[in-house]
């Protein structure tokens, strides 16, 4: 199927410094909720960007409980393989969707022979590493309240976030249990420490600094 990069590039702006030749390789791919896109210790073959639907890196502990390590609905994912022998987690589709497939030596030849795309890249890149620092530092707090509040502050604006994924797929994401995210947001609704309304998840007092 044909793509309609003018549609793309008005609903996602960062697809605009795509070069020419680099969108003449791209395909688009459909994928199923629960589908296995790649396995990890798969050599990748292609860059990914999201264009609808969910798409998680996940790993799983000794005890079976996934674990989240990156998600997009919307966007580059699994940014790392540009540079990997093989793919260090699995690429999990978590609803239905589509994205772009990338052929990887077609991406990376235009990287270091295109210096705006280069340059795109890399701002690209750095926000994804504030993002993820964000969550490490988020992950490294003992308290499930304390996740929380966290990810509302970092996450959202003004001290509000809306949630756009399951409440189920928000606990993966913290590193909770599904039981111990929704005991908690109980807990801080009744103590007057967050307010709850449809997908909006506000705090009452901001995080200390």
């Amino acid at each position: 199927m044909p793509i309609d990069w003018d549609k793309l590039t008005d609903e996602q702006p960062a697809l605009a410094v795509i070069p020419r030749g680099l969108r003449d390789a791209t395909r688009t791919r459909v994928f199923k909720k629960g589908e296995l896109l790649y396995r990890r210790g798969q050599p990748p073959k292609v860059m990914l960007c999201v264009l609808s639907g969910e798409i998680r890196l996940v790993r799983f502990a000794l005890g079976g409980t996934e674990i989240v390590l990156q998600r997009s609905r919307g966007g580059f994912v699994a940014e790392a393989s540009l540079d990997a022998q093989t793919y260090h987690c699995d690429v999990v589709a978590a609803t239905d969707g589509c994205l772009l497939q990338f052929p990887r030596a077609t991406f990376q030849s235009t990287l270091e022979n295109d210096p705006a795309f280069n340059h795109a890249w890399i701002r690209l890149l750095a926000r994804e590493v504030r993002r993820l620092r964000a969550q490490s530092e988020r992950r490294s707090l003992n308290s499930a309240a304390d996740r929380v509040r966290h990810y509302i502050e970092a996450e959202g604006s003004d001290g509000s976030v809306i949630l756009n994924q399951t409440r189920k797929g928000w606990a993966a994401e913290l590193g909770l249990t599904h039981e111990v995210l929704y005991r908690t947001l109980r807990q801080l609704r009744e103590s007057g420490d967050i307010v709850i309304e449809g997908e909006r998840f506000s705090l009452s007092v901001p995080m200390d600094t």
